[in-house]
């Protein structure tokens, strides 16, 4: 679906059917998606092309998405009780994400779509990403660490205190190409046993202030970059890592607490600066209702456009949003029938996108690349 977008110089009649068919395009679409949002089995109805589930707010996103493609259930178990922290391994041709309540993480084969446990018990781990030697970084909630999974299987731990205090359950991590690791760590995990251990303070912030850490690879110190955000969830990088993007779920526990998406400037690839919001995660709907939900994972491509997990508002709002590398305006939305939790690029091109969504792996192929392996 293409949308409409009128300009100042046109005339006002034209502007506003514009705006008005814009709109109930876009309604239909969400309409649709609602319908359909349980169609993904065997038995499921083909889906006719385009996808209505693409919607475009903006023509950039016309040129992101393609036409001839659905999106796709790649797994789906009701066992599976909260998907997270999916990340494309090259070298191996897999995904892995977890399931963090279950204690598990999971691996997708891209060769013939077989789905396997990975690693059980997994520390109840969050977020995955892998360094520049291939090994795995994951961001686990029990036992409050950024640990590292050598090439023999055995773990070790990258990051487990600061200041003399324990982490609070890290949460999202990158990499940066001097092989510093980048992570968050807002202590959702250490808040109950249901993804980790009880805090033993019964405060909301049990251990340390909200913040996003470094961990120096040339020293494995590990340095704090800022607490200028209520609670960073998902980070990303810009493709020329001069900018680093975090999602702010602060809202669960702080009324103040915007929800957006914030971007710092890197400065000399150890520190942050001038932080300010780059996304708003406010959403007017084509019916006049104005919702706003969250951001969780995010990632960037190529062209700087950052796709970032949405949920906990409904149909016609939960899925994926994509905003503009310029502006931080949503240029469209990936309909999901689930909260979704992260995203990450990657397939053998790096042009399919991953949305883990509660109890279920989709995918669907873009016209871009992710601007960085995983």
């Amino acid at each position: 679906m293409s949308n409409v977008i009128p300009t100042d110089n046109q005339p006002a009649g034209f502007r506003r059917r514009a705006f008005l068919a814009t709109a109930a395009a876009t309604l239909a679409a969400m309409k649709t998606a609602v319908a359909d949002e349980y169609e993904f089995g065997d038995d499921a109805q083909p889906v006719r092309y385009p996808d209505p589930r693409l919607v475009s707010h903006d023509p950039r996103f016309d040129k992101l998405k393609l036409g001839n493609t659905p999106i796709q259930r790649l797994y789906h178990s009701k066992n599976m009780l909260w998907a997270e922290g999916p990340a494309w391994n090259g070298s191996g041709k897999y995904l892995v994400w977890s399931d963090i309540p279950n204690n598990v993480q999971l691996r997708w084969l891209e060769d013939d779509g077989h789905v396997s446990v990975l690693r059980n018990p997994a520390n109840n781990s969050n977020g995955n990403t892998f360094d520049q030697q291939g090994r795995q970084i994951s961001f686990e909630h029990q036992t409050r660490t950024v640990a590292r999974y050598e090439y023999d299987g055995t773990r070790t731990v990258l990051a487990e205190s600061y200041g003399g205090k324990s982490l609070n359950a890290p949460n999202d991590g990158v990499v940066h190409p001097n092989g510093d690791i980048w992570f968050s760590d807002p202590g959702y995990g250490s808040l109950m046993d249901y993804e980790g251990t009880l805090a033993t303070t019964g405060s909301v912030q049990p251990y340390q202030k909200e913040g996003i850490y470094r961990i120096e690879a040339s020293t494995g110190k590990l340095f704090k970059v800022t607490e200028d955000i209520f609670k960073p969830n998902g980070l990303c990088f810009s493709p020329d890592y001069k900018k680093l993007y975090a999602a702010d779920t602060g809202s669960s526990h702080y009324k103040e607490a915007p929800k957006n998406i914030k971007v710092w400037d890197v400065v000399d690839g150890k520190t942050l600066a001038n932080g300010r919001e780059f996304a708003s995660m406010q959403l007017e709907l084509p019916d006049g209702t104005v919702k706003s939900g969250l951001a969780d994972g995010i990632r960037c491509d190529i062209q700087g456009n950052i796709w970032a997990s949405a949920g906990w508002v409904g149909a016609g709002y939960d899925g994926v949003h994509i905003f503009g590398a310029e502006d931080g305006a949503r240029i469209g939305q990936i309909l999901l029938p689930e909260i979704c939790s992260n995203v990450c690029f990657g397939g053998t091109k790096r042009n399919r996108l991953f949305m883990t969504g509660s109890q279920s792996l989709y995918a669907v192929y873009v016209n871009t690349k992710g601007a960085h392996f995983c």
